[in-house]
């Protein structure tokens, strides 16, 4: 794949999801044989419902909370069309939009963003698996209790988990549990992410087994605390195990970044549903390799909130 492959040029809505499942099939290899297989990523689709009035810092971001719901669907609906099919499905968190309430009863006495978001989900035809994001939670007003209890309530999402699937292992930490998110720490700062001491005792244990990795944490590990009990932290972590963990990805920046090998393993950081429909990682995983491809990397516009529209630039 890359950009002189695909174009949104010219193209009826019919005939570029025509290109797109043809293209698709030519670039991801038949899944029959077992050798690979297909995950996707979105991240920060950042859902509303009518009780949004809110402002944001720039017209432009409160312009596209208005087009959130769409957009969210219009990503399912591309991902529900690949073949070879998508085995698995991950969204990095922000999954709606702040909290319209602070009263836990609320959230099951009116249908709400949380309720929309997930609506929109359940038509994915894969497993989706949710990490939480800075939005997910409504610190200092909502506090993390609540917001682990809405989650699991509504969505059965524990605060951090593990996938391990057809030999390979998929992390989802949650960088809103350590002391830079606790109101009553000295370390209190939103914008810096922290995993907690059990947390990591628990990802150290995850990576010990030896699987191929991919980690998925909301925050970019630029905004990561690279340490928090000692000289123990997620980033050391990522370093020792830098040779199974084959991939870290993170949203919230709403922006496509390449990190490269800064912090041990390829990382990238992806943009959000919230802005564009075609922001969404396509990864093929090769179980013999132990390698995993991110497609669809020749359509990122990086540094932005865009991707190229899938499309066919030759005649069907």
């Amino acid at each position: 794949m890359n950009r002189r492959t695909f174009t949104s040029l010219g193209l009826s809505t019919a005939a570029a999801a025509a290109a797109t499942t043809r293209l698709w099939a030519e670039s991801a290899k038949p899944a029959s044989s077992g050798r690979h297989f297909y995950i996707a990523v979105i991240a920060d689709s950042h859902i509303i419902d009518s009780d949004y009035h809110g402002q944001e810092e720039t017209p432009e971001d409160t312009e596209s909370l208005y087009h959130t719901a769409t957009r969210l669907t219009a990503a399912r609906d591309f991902i529900n069309s690949l073949g070879p099919r998508i085995e698995q499905v991950f969204h990095l968190g922000d999954y709606f939009h702040d909290y319209p309430s602070t009263d836990y009863d609320f959230y099951f006495t009116h249908r709400t963003r949380v309720d929309i978001a997930k609506e929109i989900t359940d038509g994915i035809h894969a497993p989706m698996h949710l990490l939480l994001g800075n939005h997910d939670y409504g610190v200092p007003g909502v506090s993390r209790e609540f917001t682990h209890r809405l989650f699991q309530a509504k969505y059965g999402v524990a605060p951090y988990s593990a996938l391990d699937y057809k030999g390979w292992k998929f992390l989802q930490l949650n960088c809103f549990l350590g002391d830079t998110w606790d109101i009553k720490s000295p370390r209190y700062d939103q914008g810096t992410g922290s995993l907690g001491e059990r947390q990591l005792q628990w990802a150290e244990a995850q990576l010990a087994e030896g699987k191929p990795t991919v980690v998925f944490v909301h925050y970019p590990l630029w905004i990561v605390a690279p340490t928090e009990i000692g000289d123990f932290g997620l980033h050391p972590l990522l370093r020792r195990y830098r040779e199974q963990i084959k991939l870290v990805v993170s949203g919230h920046w709403h922006k496509w970044v390449d990190f490269a090998h800064t912090f041990g393993p390829q990382h990238y950081v992806m943009a959000a549903t919230r802005y564009d429909e075609n922001a969404s990682m396509l990864i093929e995983i090769d179980r013999e390799g132990q390698t995993c491809r991110f497609l669809n990397a020749g359509l990122v516009e990086w540094s932005t909130h865009y991707s190229r529209r899938y499309g066919a630039s030759v005649p069907l």
